[in-house]
């Protein structure tokens, strides 16, 4: 077996040797913290070297990723919540309907019946007034739901008018603004099994206001939606 010798006490490093390398190595971490780390990975680039480098550009793009994957998961949280809330809803007019046909001395119509579609009337157009005004065609196969919405400011104000083509649909009116909470709702109304509707819509804040259609009348829909007021853009779906 071969012991090798013990190196000598003057062999080995000093502690100013030691702390001169240990802040050598400190400084090499530091710079390759700031020049190359924080410029790819978050786009922070306080030497600007790594937009020279192109590792800037890089950290943007993760950056713009992330934030639009957590945008995204957001927008569905809320969607299923809005569709949770359209199902209870439906849920609780339909229990109410017997009552209703009952107090009326109307009886309930048969389960298995369908309504026959009237001739379709013309869409009425939304009131006249300033801003832009678009005109947007929905169809909804059965069960299918749809959300729109228009981009508003706090206090503007939108007119709008929609009418569905041989057939009906429930619908939630609400608004959320921009990095909104979990579980956030702001309602402007509902319905179940309408046809048509018009009116106004308020912004109460900066953010989305629109609509949430429901297709629950068993066969395919046409919606025709026209809007008109002061709002910035209107978020058509897959849009």
């Amino acid at each position: 077996m071969f012991n090798a010798p013990l190196p000598r006490v003057e062999d080995l490093p000093s502690s100013a040797q030691l702390l001169r390398s240990t802040l050598v190595s400190a400084a090499i971490a530091g710079g390759l913290l700031v020049t190359v780390l924080l410029p790819a990975e978050y786009a922070v680039d306080p030497a600007r070297i790594g937009r020279v480098l192109g590792l800037t550009q890089m950290g943007e793009i993760k950056r713009q990723l992330a934030e639009e994957a957590a945008a995204d998961q957001a927008r569905g949280a809320s969607l299923a919540a809005i569709e949770q809330r359209m199902a209870a809803v439906e849920e609780q007019m339909g229990r109410l309907e017997p009552l209703v046909a009952l107090a009326q001395g109307i009886p309930s119509p048969p389960p298995a019946s369908r309504p026959v579609a009237a001739a379709p009337a013309p869409v009425p157009s939304a009131p006249a007034g300033a801003g832009r005004s678009d005109e947007t065609v929905l169809t909804l196969r059965p069960d299918q739901g749809i959300e729109i919405k228009l981009r508003m400011r706090r206090g503007a104000e939108a007119r709008f008018a929609w009418r569905v083509n041989a057939g009906h649909v429930n619908f939630d009116t609400h608004g959320e603004p921009p990095n909104a909470a979990r579980g956030f709702y702001h309602g402007y109304g509902t319905g179940r099994s309408v046809t048509q509707d018009e009116g106004r819509i308020v912004a109460a804040f900066d953010g989305t206001h629109g609509w949430f259609f429901r297709n629950r009348s068993g066969r395919t829909v046409t919606i025709t939606l026209r809007t008109e007021g002061d709002y910035d853009t209107i978020i058509r779906p897959n849009g």
